[in-house]
């Protein structure tokens, strides 16, 4: 690649290093973004551009990464959804998870934040959605309470197809409006601005027992799908505790491409890259083995054949389009409790694009590229709820430790992993083979991946001082009453009745949602409780995030790197114009200052 106006000063030593140092000097240019101040040995920058067949083979590599997710989102929705075992549908929405995924990707890659992050869904909307499904009026019934509901007293009466359909569709809908209205939130405070400045309040002992909770209440869908083979589950568990933990340094000879060297035989982190993956294919493996020796019984949930037919009934080619289940409908009680999910999810995306920067040779995002982040996002959830995906998409942080490892952080590479997501999102096969995934696997996988982002909330308890009787307080409570509050909800349904069916119905699925509950205490508490910033952790914590920005001039973005976070086009329009310098999501934005704190200046 040309080196386009970038000096470099190098010796003999430093040539023949595999992984030389690169000393710039300033002006840095826009095509190459290799700061000593954040990571020197990134093999590819945001903007630089890889050979073609390499950016297909490393995007496909970086969906792999978050593949698990993707596919495991639609294993635990669907059940609640009422969709039966062999309903192809199931592989439709795996599908359609795919194509929106890509869609998004594409948006916040090329006119979102613009770092190589993927889009995918969220499971902080899991907890919120199954406490909207568990309301009475969408319970699962049976085939006598559909009969019944029907007014038929015919015994030999067998429910349609289209009964069935309807009755799922019918929940989608009411899923997929609920995420649409709530979307417009992240939109508006990612379009306004405002995310620049929640950031001042939203606190270590806010997001733990918000991201905690998010994983504890799920341990009954964890080990319902586990329990029906404890054998699988347990090897499941094993085998993911073996790839991830013992083998994670553990590297496999394969070949790699180096702009230097050209192809080499390297060392591959092959276990720390597809844990979950290699963990499902290798048991996945086991029980099609089990299955055609007849060494399990035939109604046993470890065989592969128990929702073949849904392999073969779903067609070779299928196109996801904007309301393919119907028309969404939106009910206030529902759109309040998605709208607590969303707010977990954009306060992951914001730590997400910090992160993201570091690792890929970027300089941290400016607060417009991160508003801009925040609203692309935004219109993607509002995307995912049209398209009927029955969840929200937020930055995955499975693809930023990609990054770290493979030191690839371009854009373009991700891009094109975009591409072929939509491409696999249009074989309706492909999705519907996950389907046939036997559940005890997939509860196996539950169980590590739950308690994993149980502890990726409980982690941020290293900014604060737990020696501090107040913060064990906070936390205590917001973690106990997050967890007895839900729970008592949902085995007292009609305890909460204030006069008022859309204000019960709202309180209701609020009190049901566990992150919400532990999330509102952790703010409420902490922002209330008189505190030392060093006692609460907010002088590292905004160290961490880095939320004090300046927007820099043309010359001083040029320097910095800072244009990375421009427009691919229209950049000399926005600069002439002066009134795009007052909108939070242009690259131009200059207004908002969010002032370092007293102890922020101490501290450096």
């Amino acid at each position: 690649m040309e080196n386009s106006g970038l000096e470099l000063e190098t010796n003999e030593e430093e040539k023949t290093h595999e992984d030389c140092d690169l000393k710039i000097s300033v002006p840095q240019t826009t095509k190459q973004i290799c700061q000593e101040s954040t990571n020197k040995n990134v093999l590819y920058g945001v903007e630089d551009v890889p050979p073609w067949y390499l950016c297909i083979l490393l995007g496909i590599q970086h969906y792999l990464t978050m593949f698990g997710a993707t596919v495991t989102y639609p294993f635990l929705i669907t059940p609640k959804l009422c969709i039966r075992e062999d309903d192809p549908a199931r592989g439709y929405i795996t599908a359609t998870n795919f194509f929106v995924s890509g869609l998004a990707t594409l948006f916040q890659t090329a006119l979102g934040v613009r770092l190589p992050i993927i889009q995918g869904c969220t499971f902080t909307l899991l907890v919120p959605t199954f406490a909207i499904l568990d309301l009475p009026q969408w319970r699962c019934p049976n085939q006598t309470e559909i009969i019944a509901a029907r007014g038929t007293n015919l015994s030999s009466y067998v429910v349609t197809e289209e009964e069935w359909e309807e009755l799922w569709q019918s929940r989608m809908r009411e899923v997929q409006g609920a995420i649409i209205i709530a979307s417009l939130f992240e939109v508006f405070i990612g379009f306004t601005g405002i995310i620049g400045y929640l950031l001042y309040w939203i606190t270590p002992l806010a997001i733990v027992p918000t991201v905690a909770l998010i994983g504890l209440p799920l341990f009954r869908e964890a080990t319902g799908s586990a329990s029906q083979n404890w054998g699988i589950a347990i090897l499941t568990m094993l085998l993911m505790a073996f790839f991830s933990q013992y083998l994670r340094n553990v590297d496999l000879p394969g070949c790699s491409y180096k702009k230097v060297d050209g192809w080499r035989l390297r060392k591959f982190p092959f276990f720390k890259l597809f844990p979950v993956l290699l963990t499902i294919l290798v048991v996945w493996l086991l029980c099609f083995i089990l299955t055609t020796t007849e060494s399990i019984a035939p109604d046993n949930p470890a065989r592969t054949d128990i929702r073949i037919n849904v392999l073969h009934n779903s067609p070779w080619f299928r196109f996801p389009y904007p309301g393919q289940w119907g028309l969404p409908t939106v009910s206030v009680g529902a759109v309040f409790g998605i709208l607590a999910g969303i707010i977990g999810s954009t306060i992951e995306s914001v730590g997400d694009y910090y992160a993201c920067a570091k690792l890929a040779g970027a300089p941290p995002p400016p607060v417009s590229a991160v508003n801009r982040g925040i609203f692309t996002e935004g219109v993607s959830c509002v995307l995912s709820g049209s398209w009927g995906t029955g969840g929200a998409l937020t930055s995955y942080s499975e693809n930023i430790g990609a990054i770290g490892v493979t030191r690839v952080g371009s854009r373009r590479v991700v891009q094109y992993g975009a591409l072929i997501m939509m491409i696999f999102g249009m074989l309706g096969k492909f999705g519907a083979l996950f389907v046939t995934i036997p559940d005890p696997i997939i509860g196996g996988i539950f169980c590590v991946m739950f308690s994993i982002v149980t502890a990726v909330g409980l982690s941020n308890l290293q900014f604060v001082d737990l020696s501090s009787s107040r913060n064990l307080f906070v936390l205590g409570i917001s973690l106990f009453m997050g967890i007895a509050v839900p729970e008592w909800i949902k085995t007292n349904p009609d305890a909460v009745n204030v006069g008022n069916d859309v204000a019960s119905n709202i309180l209701a699925v609020l009190l049901s949602t566990s992150m919400f509950v532990g999330g509102f205490l952790g703010l409420l508490l902490d922002n209330t409780i008189p505190g030392t910033e060093e006692e609460r952790g907010l002088i590292k914590w905004r160290q961490q995030i880095q939320v004090s920005h300046l927007t820099a001039s043309k010359n001083e973005e040029e320097e910095s790197g800072l244009s990375c976070y421009d427009f691919p086009v229209g950049m000399g329009i926005l600069r002439r114009l002066k009134c795009f310098s007052y909108f939070p999501i242009s690259p131009t934005y200059n207004k908002i200052r969010i002032k370092k704190t007293k102890g922020q200046e101490n501290s450096q």
